[in-house]
C-alpha cells in the first residue's frame, strides 16, 4: 500500500522549530506519491497570526495547485490565556501561557471564522498539546486531556482532531523516551468510556480523527508496546465508524525524510487502507 494523502505538515513559517520550505514540500510530496495534501502551520493564540499570514503568502506564491491545500493547526488553549495574551503584557508568548490559569477554565482556540475567511483556510486541524492548569498526576491529566479532546471534536471550526492522546512534557526519561505516566506504560489506563464518548461525538459532528505518523506511530519517543496499543485504538475507531485521516506532522527540512513506506506497511498490516482515509476535494488548476 502507498499513502496518497497527508493533511498535517509544517513549514519554516510555523512558530516552532519546523524548517521545511513550501516550494520543496510541494515538489517532495508529489515525488513521494502524494495526490492530496496540505500545509498546517501552528496557531496557539493571535500572537502567532503573523506567522500564519507569512505561511499564506508563501502558499500563494506557489500558484494554484489542485491537490495542495492551505490549512492550519490550532491548539486547544483557554479563554483566560487568549484574554491575557491580548493585553500585550507578556514577552514573546509564542506558546501562549502554560501556567497560572484557573482550574477547569473555559477552553478555546485562537482562531475565528473571520480568520478562516480572510486567510482562505480550507481545513482546521485541532490538537491537545499540553495540560490545562491541572495537577501533573496521571488521573488528573487523563481527565483533562479527555475534556480537551471533547472540546475539539465538538467545535464548529475544527475539521480534524490531531493526534489524540499525544504526550510531551513531564515524566520524560533521561534518554528522551516516555515510558510511564500518564498512559505510555499502558494505554488501557484511559477508560474505554472516554474513547466511546469521543468516537460518538466524532460521528455526530462529522469530525475526522488523525492517524499521526511521526508524533504517534514512528519516531515518537514512546515504547513499542504503547505504539501497538495505539494502533489498535485507531483500528477500533475506524471500525466504530469514525473517519480517519493521515497526518505526517512533518517538522523536518525535507518532506522526503518522512517514513511514509514504513507507516503504510504498519497501517496496511492493521487492516487500514489508503482509499478509506479522508481527503479534501481537489481544486481546479488555473
Amino acid at each position: 500500500m502507498q499513502l496518497t494523502s497527508d493533511w498535517h505538515n509544517h513549514s519554516i513559517d510555523s512558530c516552532d522549530d519546523a524548517c521545511m520550505k513550501q516550494a520543496e514540500f510541494l515538489a517532495d510530496a508529489a515525488e513521494c506519491g502524494m495526490l492530496d495534501f496540505g500545509i498546517t502551520d501552528h496557531l496557539h493564540t493571535q500572537y502567532n497570526m503573523p506567522d500564519v499570514e507569512a505561511s499564506r503568502k508563501a502558499y500563494e506564491a506557489l500558484g494554484r495547485h489542485p491537490h495542495y491545500h492551505f490549512g492550519i493547526e490550532v491548539s486547544c488553549v483557554s479563554q483566560w490565556e487568549l484574554d491575557e495574551v491580548a493585553t500585550g503584557r507578556y514577552d514573546n508568548p509564542v506558546y501562549g501561557l502554560r501556567e497560572g490559569g484557573p482550574a477547569n477554565t473555559a477552553l478555546a482556540i485562537g482562531l475565528t471564522a473571520e480568520d478562516i475567511e480572510r486567510l482562505g483556510i480550507e481545513y482546521v486541524v485541532g490538537g491537545t498539546h499540553w495540560p490545562m492548569y491541572c495537577p501533573i498526576e496521571r488521573e488528573a491529566v487523563i481527565r483533562d486531556y479527555h475534556r480537551q479532546n471533547m472540546f475539539l471534536v465538538t467545535h464548529p471550526l475544527i475539521t480534524i482532531v490531531a493526534h489524540p492522546w499525544w504526550w510531551m512534557g513531564a515524566w520524560k526519561d533521561d534518554d528522551g523516551m516516555y515510558r510511564t505516566d500518564p498512559w505510555l506504560d499502558d494505554f488501557g489506563r484511559i477508560p474505554q468510556s472516554m474513547h466511546e464518548e469521543f468516537a460518538a461525538a466524532a460521528r455526530q459532528f462529522g469530525k475526522v480523527v488523525e492517524v499521526n505518523i511521526e508524533a504517534m506511530l514512528i519516531r515518537a519517543p514512546y515504547p513499542a508496546s504503547f505504539v501497538r496499543q495505539y494502533l489498535e485504538y485507531l483500528v477500533w475507531m475506524s471500525e466504530a465508524g469514525v473517519q480517519l485521516s493521515i497526518g505526517s506532522d512533518c517538522h523536518s527540512p525535507r518532506y522526503a525524510e518522512i517514513p511514509l513506506a514504513e507507516a503504510a506497511s504498519m497501517l496496511e498490516s492493521a487492516g487500514l487502507k489508503d482509499e478509506t482515509f479522508w481527503r479534501l476535494p481537489r481544486k481546479n488548476a488555473v
